[in-house]
């Protein structure tokens, strides 16, 4: 199981490519899968770990990160022939190594960040397997094995049948998630606005994002860890999602549910394939769309929006899909 060195696996904080991993890791080795981790030194798993990186390079910045992930990478491919299967989960990369190994490489396409970065995977079509996480992300140019999507650990997310009055933005702070948007909304409605995530992108924080925090109306906590998340999920009135990209999957959504809390999104990508409109959350176009309908949020069932997530999004059914894809790969090599 290959996984990112950016940050530790299972992350501290924000990680959502190692969360998958880990949760993946260990869901396989509760069924008895024998899985050799590689990931970053400091990574805690039940499985067997194998690391040259000694933390993530998001989380210590004297490590080079195109260096240490040629190091990373190569560790496994330089022993790709003692496993049955690798699972690649960091991007376009590793593929440019899978000639070194007989072994069967099945990659997870987490999201295309590029258009750039397709020829990398329109090269290797057909020579290795590909898992897409949505029907959404899925390119018309290349083949995929399956499309298995995102499980969460359901006993990290507890229900909240009656929340608070403020609206949530949880993730990147980043034009692509439309923080900006979530104020616009907030303001409008005349509610109180907590945003949570790293900021990936300063310029726009800066401009767009900071003027408008004051503490009160609008609150900036942040990188949540597992326990804030968890309350700050739990405790609102609704998840703020306005995307300005095709998102290709949304965990945060996922947990927003698993807490019982309807979401607000704009309708691109994956969030047809996550939301049921009217159901579990909103699906709008335009923020002017958003605050529209933002009243339906009060008919919406939370216990509705738990079970959503309990019977399409717990981790062991992710780990069953991906059992079922190995399967498939091996079957299919054998014969």
């Amino acid at each position: 199981m290959l996984a990112p060195i950016a940050w530790r696996t299972p992350p501290r904080h924000y990680g959502p490519w190692e969360t998958v991993v880990s949760l993946l890791t260990e869901g396989l080795v509760r069924r008895g899968v024998d899985v050799t981790l590689y990931a970053t030194a400091d990574s805690i798993t039940s499985a067997r770990l194998r690391a040259v990186c000694p933390r993530g390079y998001e989380e210590d910045p004297t490590i080079d990160a195109k260096v240490w992930e040629c190091l990373h990478i190569s560790e496994l491919f330089e022993h790709g022939d003692e496993f049955d299967l690798i699972h690649n989960h960091f991007d376009f990369l590793p593929l440019t190594y899978t000639k070194m190994t007989r072994t069967p490489v099945v990659t997870t396409i987490h999201g295309f960040s590029s258009p750039r970065i397709l020829p990398v995977y329109k090269k290797y079509n057909g020579k290795v397997y590909y898992v897409a996480i949505s029907e959404a992300d899925r390119s018309p140019e290349l083949d995929y094995v399956a499309t298995v999507y995102h499980g969460i650990d359901l006993t990290q997310f507890d229900f909240r049948a009656t929340p608070d009055d403020y609206l949530l933005f949880f993730g990147r702070i980043h034009p692509d998630k439309g923080a900006r948007e979530a104020i616009e909304i907030a303001r409008a409605a005349g509610r109180r606005l907590i945003l949570a995530g790293i900021i990936q992108d300063r310029a726009y924080f800066e401009t767009e994002v900071r003027p408008w925090v004051d503490g009160e109306r609008v609150q900036y906590v942040g990188s949540a860890g597992p326990e804030l998340r968890n309350r700050l999920l739990g405790g609102a009135w609704a998840l703020v999602h306005p995307i300005n990209f095709n998102e290709p999957f949304g965990l945060s959504v996922v947990e927003a549910m698993a807490c019982g809390t309807p979401v607000v999104a704009f309708d691109r990508g994956s969030m047809r394939e996550i939301i049921q409109d009217g159901v579990t959350g909103l699906l709008c176009r335009s923020v002017e769309e958003a605050l529209e309908r933002l009243p339906e949020i009060a008919s919406i069932d939370r216990r509705a929006c738990r079970r959503s997530v309990e019977a399409r999004f717990s981790a062991e059914r992710m780990v069953e899909d991906y059992l079922a894809v190995y399967r498939r790969i091996l079957e299919q090599r054998a014969r």
